[in-house]
């Protein structure tokens, strides 16, 4: 069991460090090149759509059906949507105090405002992501260390990590535009994304010592990525679709189709 405490730890860490990376854009570039951007938003898009169903939710099924105290069915839709509706809340929060502030300080304060709500919005939604990853890696206690299992929580990984590198950016770009220094500047970027490995450590905890809520749990993780997918990679990455009108479609497409051949040809 401390064992795969440890990879879901090693894992949250890696998802962790891409976001360092893209908070070290701030030292070495003014502003990230906008195309490989929306490729790699695109790609992670499609990664994190297919691993919620191959990786998560169709586990969560297999699961519940295999306890037989509730409905399948029942138990994959209620967490799915809670996981979706916990982002939509987080949004629903900051989105509010944002306007609040926008009301209440000067142009000059409610800029500052905004920049540390971003900070807020990312540390918060890296949340269940952590706890996405953790579940993911708790669910190997039971289908044990083979390929398909192993292959299924990195695909996880690897969805979210890939879209935390564009996330760091976004923290660690207006700092410096705001006047920090690029030192402050990668420093609050990378610690947005801090939380992660210790959300990740209690969803794995979560999954190995309460089995009875892992099936609840892979259904929360999916609604959670779900929503982040469509409601946040997706327009991002579609921005500047005139000048490049398949770019990121194809990103997504690929994504998908990648993830999807792994964990099926796996499977």
């Amino acid at each position: 069991m401390n064992d795969i405490v440890f990879y879901a730890l090693l894992a949250t860490l890696g998802t962790w460090l891409v976001t360092a990376l893209g908070a070290a854009t701030v030292v070495l570039f003014k502003s990230p090149n906008p195309k490989i951007l929306n490729l790699m938003l695109g790609f992670a898009a499609g990664v994190m759509i297919a691993a919620s169903f191959w990786s998560l939710l169709q586990p969560a099924i297999e699961r519940a059906e295999a306890a037989g105290s509730m409905p399948a069915f029942l138990v994959a839709t209620l967490g799915f949507l809670c996981g979706a509706l916990f982002m939509w809340g987080s949004d629903k929060c900051v989105t509010y105090a944002q306007r609040r502030s926008a009301l209440a300080q000067g142009e000059k304060n409610a800029r500052l405002n905004r920049i540390i709500l971003l900070v807020l919005s990312i540390t918060l939604h890296n949340i269940p992501e952590g706890l996405a990853v953790g579940v993911a890696f708790g669910a190997l206690k039971n289908g044990g260390y083979t390929p398909e299992a192993l292959m299924g929580a990195v695909t996880v990984a690897v969805g979210i990590g890939l879209q935390n590198f564009p996330e760091g950016a976004a923290v660690s770009l207006p700092l410096r535009r705001e006047g920090c220094s690029r030192r402050k500047s990668f420093f609050i970027g990378q610690a947005s994304g801090f939380v992660e490995p210790i959300a990740g450590v209690l969803g794995a905890l979560l999954a190995v010592y309460i089995e009875a809520v892992l099936p609840f749990a892979l259904s929360f993780a999916a609604g959670a990525m779900i929503l982040v997918a469509v409601h946040e990679l997706i327009p991002e990455c579609q921005r500047n679709q005139e000048a490049q009108p398949y770019a990121a479609t194809m990103g997504i497409v690929t994504g998908f189709a990648l993830m999807m051949l792994l964990d099926v040809m796996l499977g």
